[in-house]
């Protein structure tokens, strides 16, 4: 590989490029080229996503967005759990989110111990829990460009 992927256990949203909903699934690892991430949602292979992972920063949550493609997909078990395991290749990262990420894989502002316990607070977002975002009706973009998770 040529960029070292990070295992993470990370909330995030996603929305399929002019799909009408967001949906709610885990990074289960990451690079500064791609995620892997799983969802109960089938999503074909090609499908380009917009994506927003959420992790911890000190107190505060923080997020990097990406429009990634699906490159493949696996059928994912688990004793009390059915979906898929996604490979998104980034296709495109502002400036800031890029950082954000480089920062996430480094460790240099955001301890393991805290990506690990972060998403006890964010069960809303999990896959095992309907995987779709309770506020999936309206996107709208906040005054830095973000979509809200309101």
């Amino acid at each position: 590989r040529r960029f070292p992927r990070l295992l993470l256990d990370l909330p995030l949203e996603y929305r399929v490029l002019n799909g009408p909903y967001a949906h709610g699934g885990l990074t289960v690892n990451a690079s500064e080229a791609g995620l892997r991430i799983q969802s109960i949602k089938n999503i074909p292979v090609g499908a380009k996503l917009f994506t927003l992972v959420l992790f911890p920063k000190g107190f505060e949550l923080t997020s990097f967005e990406v429009l990634a493609e699906v490159i493949w997909k696996d059928l994912h078990r688990e004793e009390d759990w059915e979906g898929f395991h996604y490979g998104l290749n980034i296709i495109e990262i502002l400036e800031e989110d890029r950082k954000k990420l480089k920062q996430l894989l480094g460790g240099q502002s955001y301890p393991q111990e805290a990506l690990r316990s972060s998403c006890s607070f964010l069960s809303d977002l999990s896959p095992h829990n309907g995987g779709e975002h309770p506020s999936n009706t309206e996107k709208s973009k906040n005054d830095k460009g973000h979509f809200d998770t309101r």
